[in-house]
């Protein structure tokens, strides 16, 4: 048997539901996925964990650890194969699902979003963007329809939807989110700045905080300007 073969044989099944994944880890595997990305990039077909950790400044035995949770998908002695390997980190992230989104709030923000390409890469495909204002409804951003709020019932109705990224004024972040749940919304992107926690057993909500991700920056800048201070 060829020693490729043998890597696939030895690769086990894959494990997505990973009985107690911590969220530590599951935050760290868009990492792999995008320094996997990468390595394919540059035409690299095998990794070993010692030479992944230096790239990712994550310990071999973490990233062996993490791996794990989901079956494990390297061989001692050969590494990792990159595409196997980020295929399969893919399949975990639900990359290439065909899931569709939503925006709800048409503003700066939104119009951002929607014009960055990490939707397409992540395979994830925004249908239409939905606001209350006269001035944008009807328009579209990156060919993306602008509709009025007042129809995002019918949409919601007519097509698949599976998430929405709120990027409406904070006031009314709760209620789109109600509204959307109601509608059979699974996943919410929150950027409004609201927290929303436990709106439904059924609805996964990621609330990202912009402005906290800025003071941790200007907090590790002081303290490295006190830490030269002090040399």
């Amino acid at each position: 048997m060829e020693k490729e073969e043998l890597h696939e044989e030895a690769l086990g099944k894959l494990n997505i539901k990973g009985a107690n994944v911590s969220p530590a880890v599951i935050k760290r595997l868009p990492r792999y996925f995008r320094y996997l990305r990468e390595l394919i990039r540059n035409g690299r077909m095998r990794i070993s964990s010692g030479e992944l950790s230096e790239l990712m400044h994550v310990t071999a035995s973490q990233i062996r650890q993490d791996l794990n949770c989901f079956g494990g998908f390297g061989q001692q002695g050969y590494g990792y194969n990159v595409n196997y390997l980020y295929a399969k980190v893919c399949e975990i992230l639900g990359v290439g699902e065909g899931f569709s989104a939503i925006v709800i709030g048409a503003g700066n923000l939104g119009r951002a979003l929607v014009r960055n390409p990490m939707f397409e890469k992540r395979g994830v495909d925004i249908v239409a963007m939905f606001d209350v204002s006269p001035e944008v409804i009807g328009r579209t951003v990156a060919d993306i329809p602008v509709l009025a709020m007042d129809q995002l019932e019918s949409f919601c109705r007519e097509r698949k939807v599976d998430m929405a990224v709120l990027t409406c004024p904070k006031e009314n972040a709760l209620e789109a989110a109600e509204q959307l749940v109601t509608l059979g919304i699974k996943g919410i992107w929150n950027f409004t700045g609201k927290e929303l926690d436990h709106l439904a057993p059924h609805t996964v909500v990621e609330n990202v905080h912009i402005g906290d991700s800025l003071m941790t920056l200007c907090y590790e800048m002081r303290a490295l300007e006190e830490k030269d201070d002090q040399k």
